[in-house]
């Protein structure tokens, strides 16, 4: 009964209030939602439920659909790039090259090779994706030559959108590169401009790995002063390479697990599938040479290890989930904005169901009120037209009676002055009436009426 009254007390805390903001902005009620909040999590069961299963059951649905997993290697030709993927999953994935004459004709541009094996390890299985570019950094003229590996890159991403957006989306095959090991020439110098060049270009669309080719043309000395050369030159140029995360709550060994691997990077490896046998009847992955033998799978004698720990071991996962929720996350929001596409932001935004349905009465006023503003502004400037006409109308009909008025007292003046000759004898202008009077009097004494 207490922890269910705890629990409620602990949501009615935490529920937003009226004004849509949670009660915690107050500190007191803050401090006691929080102190709720602990007692509730910090509640043990009294007994088994079975909800601590859920890890066994994520583990058997994994296992039942196996896992994808698509690696890239990139470098200039001769570095080992084959056999350190033969190495790395210990299955000759890639065969043996031959070695073309110097007659032979080269390709003029960098390739994109892809090989694909289904791996199973106890009973889980893989599908294994392995990028090859071959022609990478081996031309006179590098200009460009990262362009390819850029474009099969988002190509793949476009291929994922194109399967987010079908209506049956049972089937996605995820094709995306998760980790991209670039291999660096062991030269005990620093990077050179293609390096970074590359690497700028692709450190936003790719988990960047580099590694040291061919370590054991160097000494440790060599080694050391080189990797803090190569991390130098990548903080300066700003290039984010994978870093394995880190988690709270970790044991001690893991946090030192994670602090070693990411003290060896980038890592000096070599790379051999071939076995041999040591000084001491030892048989083991490396390279015989007569001064001794170079161990693979020996951390004394590289980082070959460690960078296997990282990339399949133990942070294979993270590879994908970083490539899914930060790269490619990235790029689709990039692409769909540059495609028109806009997300409005309150859609997925947690609000108070009384603040909204404030907010939308507010605005509903004040989309009347400018209504009603633009009808009142319609009605005057129609009753302004209208008074114009009006106006108008009326200055013509003042105009027209001033000019009959003017018309009627020029006809009075005329009649009177014609009234005033007549009546003193004399004669009028031959004009209008005149014409007629005169006639008339002719008539009279024709007739013999005149006295």
């Amino acid at each position: 009964m207490s922890d269910s009254y705890a629990s409620s007390r602990a949501r009615d805390d935490l529920s937003p209030s009226p004004n849509g903001y949670a009660n915690a902005s107050n500190p007191s009620v803050a401090q006691s939602n929080n102190a709720a909040l602990s007692s509730v999590i910090r509640k043990k069961l009294m007994g088994y439920v079975g909800f601590a299963n859920l890890p066994n059951q994520v583990h058997r649905k994994s296992v039942r659909k196996g896992f994808q997993f698509t690696v890239m290697v990139v470098g200039e030709s001769g570095l080992g790039k084959s056999t350190l993927v033969n190495t790395l999953f210990n299955t000759p994935l890639y065969p043996a090259k031959e070695v073309l004459p110097p007659s032979a004709e080269r390709a003029s541009t960098v390739a994109i090779e892809s090989i694909g094996a289904d791996i199973e390890e106890n009973g889980v299985r893989l599908h294994l994706n392995v990028v090859d570019t071959p022609g990478f950094g081996d031309f006179v003229n590098n200009d460009d030559s990262w362009r390819p590996i850029v474009e099969n890159i988002e190509s793949r991403f476009d291929s994922y959108l194109e399967q987010e957006n079908r209506v049956n989306r049972q089937k996605i095959m995820d094709n995306r590169v998760h980790a991209c090991l670039y291999f660096i020439q062991p030269t005990g110098h620093s990077l050179k401009q293609l390096d970074i060049e590359f690497m700028r270009r692709l450190h936003t669309k790719v988990n960047l790995i580099p590694v040291i080719a061919k370590a054991d043309t160097l000494t440790d000395e060599e080694i050391a002063d080189f990797k803090a050369r190569i991390l130098a030159d990548i903080a300066h140029n700003k290039i984010h390479i994978f870093q394995a995360p880190t988690y709270e709550n970790e044991d001690e060994e893991a946090i030192a697990e994670a602090e070693e691997i990411a003290s060896k990077i980038p890592f000096a490896v070599v790379g051999s599938d071939q076995v041999v046998r040591t000084a001491d009847g030892r048989d083991v992955r490396g390279r015989s040479y007569p001064w001794g033998v170079i161990e693979v799978d020996n951390e004394e004698h590289c980082d070959f290890v460690k960078l296997r720990q990282m990339l399949i071991r133990t942070y294979m996962e993270e590879l994908r989930e970083h490539t899914n929720n930060v790269l490619y996350e990235n790029w689709r929001t990039q692409k769909l904005l540059s495609m028109g596409v806009a997300q409005d932001s309150s859609v997925f935004r947690e609000i108070n169901p009384a603040a909204r349905m404030q907010e939308e009465r507010i605005l509903h006023e004040a989309k009347l009120s400018k209504m009603e503003a633009e009808m009142k502004m319609v009605f005057q400037q129609k009753v302004q037209e209208k008074e114009s006409k009006l106006k108008q109308s009326e200055e013509e009909l003042y105009a027209r009676h001033r000019e009959m008025k003017e018309a009627l007292e020029r006809q009075k003046a005329d009649l009177e002055d014609k009234k005033r000759r007549i009546e003193s004898g004399r004669p009028l202008t031959p004009e209008k009436g005149a014409v007629s009077i005169s006639r008339l009097l002719l008539a009279v004494i024709s007739d013999g009426n005149y006295y």
